[in-house]
């Protein structure tokens, strides 16, 4: 099995969606630009992740949002070393199709109560729920590493939910674990690095805004 020796996890850059929440009631969430700030992020992000990636492969896989492909490519990547793929799964939490702002902005205070993870919302997904279709893509990366030539660098561009869940599905977090956690910011990224007992461990942690609360034993 050729495993990637380190797997980066980027977050896209900012969005119209990030500087402006009434925009949901016009565009679909998924049809969002980069703001330019934004692409400017992106392209910040580009340098240091081309110096870590040197001369070697990648093999990329972008959720299918606007904002994410924009993302990438401003990333300036040699299209010679690396192998893209458009990937649903990586998509961000689904809040619903057209949103208004009042109704989302009330079902977020409720999310914030009941919990960031089981939270369902009204034609839209919880945590969970993207935690499961996350769990499906991991299989199918995990397959992956299977071909002996497989690149020895994975980089995923998604969003900030979709990142904790990757990391919680990968490393066993629990849920309490999961909802201590805040997103990163644009353009930001954490690595999964290869050790040399076969091992991945992050190379920075997430930020926590709160204390870990476990129901019982597994916390």
């Amino acid at each position: 099995m050729a495993r990637p020796r380190r797997i980066v996890l980027l977050r896209h850059g900012e969005s119209e969606g990030n500087v402006d929440d009434t925009v949901y009631e016009r565009e679909p969430d998924h049809a969002l630009h980069l703001t330019k700030t934004g692409r400017r992020q992106a392209e910040e992000a580009g340098g240091p992740l081309r110096e870590m990636f040197g001369d070697e492969r990648i093999s990329a896989y972008v959720s299918p949002y606007r904002r994410t492909h924009q993302t990438f490519r401003e990333l300036g990547l040699d299209p010679d070393r690396v192998r893209v793929r458009e990937e649903p799964r990586l998509r961000e939490q689904d809040w619903g199709n057209w949103q208004d702002r009042d109704d989302v902005r009330r079902q977020k205070a409720y999310r914030d109560a009941y919990g960031h993870f089981f939270y369902r919302f009204a034609q839209g997904e919880s945590g969970a729920d993207v935690y499961d279709r996350v769990g499906a893509f991991l299989e199918s990366l995990w397959r992956s590493f299977e071909d002996p030539h497989h690149p020895p660098n994975v980089l995923i561009v998604t969003h900030g939910l979709t990142m904790r869940l990757f990391c919680m599905r990968w490393f066993h977090w629990t849920v309490a674990d999961f909802e201590s956690l805040s997103n990163p910011g644009n353009a930001e990224w954490r690595t999964l690095l290869l050790g040399p007992d076969g091992r991945y461990s992050l190379d920075r942690p997430f930020e926590r805004w709160c204390e870990p609360e476990p129901y019982g034993a597994t916390g």
